[in-house]
Formats: structure tokens, C-alpha cells, sequence
């Protein structure tokens, strides 16, 4: 049994961990963290204790980070003083705040990834392959997400840049179209165009479920290991 903390445990993503988790024999919620100006925070809700005390990840094995970044790296050296494995999958972290967590996966294994969906993991491989292969041709990445999303291009946009500039392109995050509109949960497109073909590979994600599955997956996997950063790649490819 896994015993995990939810951070954002009342936001939109916090809410679908803890359902699907809750579903899960294999896991425990034994808290979820809050913060202190949020209206359930103090509250107890479906058996789950909502606080912004972060001695209550203490009480778990693992911490699945899905709130702010400020929070996210406040957490942070709780977890790594107590010696927690953790899961972040908070988004609009900055470079200063993302050199921290790599500080930190000296002393803790953490799995941190801007998308925990597995398919667009799996997409992830497919667009290294094509980048390897399609040498010379251009290159367009298209991102949507709902109107309450803050960062734009999206962390998984700027992963897809990432992944295919590894393999010799040179595309430029303000080069990422973002549209931001009415629920779209998170839809990303790719386009590799030459004088004679087009090819177009694209991730529709149809609920959040999707996310909080992928980082409960990784929750699962993550206990136990190592020190170290790890990725989405890592929890669903590693032989």
C-alpha cells in the first residue's frame, strides 16, 4: 500500500487524484494540502483531512504535486528533509524553480514531467523517431488548453520543442502557437512539412483523468527508488 498526500488537493486535478486514487487497492490518501486562504482548507471532505500544515506529508510515502509553483517548491524542502519521493506535475515553474527540484532529487527520487499523460509520453518517442528521420524539413507545434490555463505555450509544447531540437532543430519557444479557449482540456499538434509531404502527429486529451492516472502511475512506481530525477519516460519505458 502506497500512501499518498495530494497538493491542490481541491483544485480541478487534486479532485480527480483523489477519486481515481481512492478507487485504486493498491493506494491510501492520507492527506491533501491546501492553501490556508482556500475555503475547504480545515475542512474534512470524504474522509480526506484538507490542511496547508506541511508536517501532513509526513505521514505519506509520496507527495503528487499539482498546485502552484511557489507552493511546489515550498513543499519541496519539507520533502526532502523527511526523505518523501515525490511527483510533480505543476506547471509554469521557472528556471530558478526547476534547478531547485533537480537540487533536490540529489537527496529524493522525483519524478517530474510537464505532461503525466501517458499517451503524450508515447508521443514524446514518436516525435524523437521523426525528428531523427526528418531532417531538413519544418516544424510546427500547435497547443490549446481552456481559458483558466496561466502558462502559454503549455510545458508539454515547450517538451515536444525540447525533444525535437535534441535531434538538431533549432525551433524557438515564441515560435509555439498557443490558443487558449472556452474547456479545452489540452490538445498539441506537430507538423513536419517538405516541398513533397506533410506529416501530422496529435494528442486530444478528452478528460484530466488522463493526467491524474499518469501521476498515480508514477506515485506507484516512484516509492523506493533511488535519489534522482526521473521522468514520465522513465516510469513508463524503463527496462
Amino acid at each position: 500500500m502506497v500512501r499518498i498526500c495530494v497538493s491542490g488537493a481541491r483544485g480541478r486535478m487534486g479532485e480527480r487524484i483523489i477519486a481515481l486514487a481512492k478507487k485504486d487497492p493498491d493506494l491510501e490518501v492520507v492527506s491533501g494540502l491546501e492553501s490556508s486562504s482556500h475555503p475547504d482548507c480545515g475542512k474534512t471532505i470524504d474522509g480526506i483531512n484538507i490542511t496547508d500544515d506541511a508536517k501532513a506529508i509526513n505521514n505519506c510515502d509520496c507527495i503528487i504535486e499539482f498546485s502552484s509553483p511557489d507552493a511546489t517548491i515550498k513543499h519541496l524542502s519539507f520533502v526532502a528533509k523527511h526523505k518523501k519521493c515525490v511527483v510533480i506535475g505543476t506547471t509554469g515553474l521557472n528556471d530558478s524553480q526547476i534547478s531547485k527540484i533537480k537540487d533536490a532529487s540529489g537527496d529524493i527520487p522525483v519524478v517530474f514531467s510537464p505532461n503525466m499523460s501517458v499517451g503524450v509520453n508515447v508521443l514524446f518517442r514518436l516525435l524523437k523517431e521523426a525528428a531523427k528521420t526528418l531532417k531538413g524539413y519544418d516544424v510546427l507545434i500547435e497547443e490549446a488548453h481552456h481559458i483558466h490555463k496561466k502558462d502559454a505555450p503549455s510545458g508539454t509544447a515547450k517538451k515536444i520543442a525540447q525533444v525535437i531540437n535534441s535531434e538538431g532543430f533549432n525551433i524557438k519557444i515564441e515560435d509555439i502557437k498557443a490558443r487558449r479557449e472556452d474547456e479545452i482540456v489540452g490538445d498539441h499538434k506537430v507538423v513536419f512539412e517538405s516541398d513533397v509531404d506533410k506529416i501530422e502527429l496529435f494528442h486530444s486529451a478528452k478528460t484530466r483523468d488522463i493526467f491524474a492516472q499518469g501521476a498515480l502511475v508514477a506515485a506507484k512506481w516512484v516509492v523506493g527508488k533511488q535519489p534522482g530525477l526521473y521522468s514520465m519516460d522513465d516510469v513508463l519505458f524503463e527496462k
